[in-house]
């Protein structure tokens, strides 16, 4: 009975890593509102600070995270994909902030159908690595594993639309745009939207290693 209670619990990583999937898509879907609202200054300040309390409530999970790691003597999965699930996600939540914060230095003055697109894109990759991330608690559920690697799948494909997006964003913006500093503004935010898809194609692998490891 003594030596149990010198083993610390299996810890709680599922429900940690499922709220830092929700603060993710909270930042994504709030730098979503900012890009739609971008002419009116007052609901972009607000949106932007939704960003700002997502992206630190997503940095709290990953201390979280990390510290259980140390105090945990047997984790649910292996400390290193632990590890590395949950600081590829924080990146996700960093690029998201890291884009609205580049828009407000940059002073960029007017949204494109490119970033509209690629923030869209960006969503959608979210909401997969929230919905994949769901699933890690359950993996002895065939429907689980199923769903997650479904999920990663469909990250894929997002990201893929995405690259396609870019690719023809950089191509409209050479030929088209005369501003030199304006060229320089939206390569910078097209890079960057298009870099939180790549990030969450990261995480997806992360995931699906753990699910054909574990299931």
């Amino acid at each position: 009975m003594f030596f149990g209670k010198l083993l610390p619990r299996e810890g709680n990583f599922f429900e940690l890593f499922n709220h830092h999937a929700d603060r993710i898509v909270e930042a994504a879907r709030a730098f979503s509102q900012l890009v739609a609202n971008y002419n009116d200054p007052h609901l972009r300040e607000q949106y932007n600070r939704d960003v700002d309390n997502a992206e630190r409530a997503a940095d709290r999970v990953t201390h979280e995270v990390n510290k259980l790691i140390h105090k945990t003597f047997i984790t649910p999965i292996d400390r290193d994909q632990i590890h590395k699930l949950i600081n590829t996600m924080d990146d996700v939540a960093d690029l998201i902030q890291d884009s609205a914060e580049t828009m407000a230095l940059y002073d960029v003055r007017h949204m494109t159908e490119e970033i509209t697109r690629l923030t869209d894109l960006s969503v959608r990759c979210c909401d997969r690595v929230k919905e994949a991330v769901a699933m890690l608690g359950t993996l002895s559920q065939a429907a689980s594993v199923e769903a997650a690697l479904k999920s990663c799948e469909e990250i894929d494909k997002i990201e893929s639309d995405a690259d396609r997006v870019m690719r023809s964003a950089m191509s409209k913006l050479f030929r088209e745009e005369p501003d030199v500093r304006e060229v320089i503004k939206l390569k910078a935010i097209y890079e960057l939207l298009e870099t939180i898809t790549d990030k969450c194609e990261d995480v997806a692998n992360v995931i699906e290693g753990i699910v054909i490891e574990h299931s």
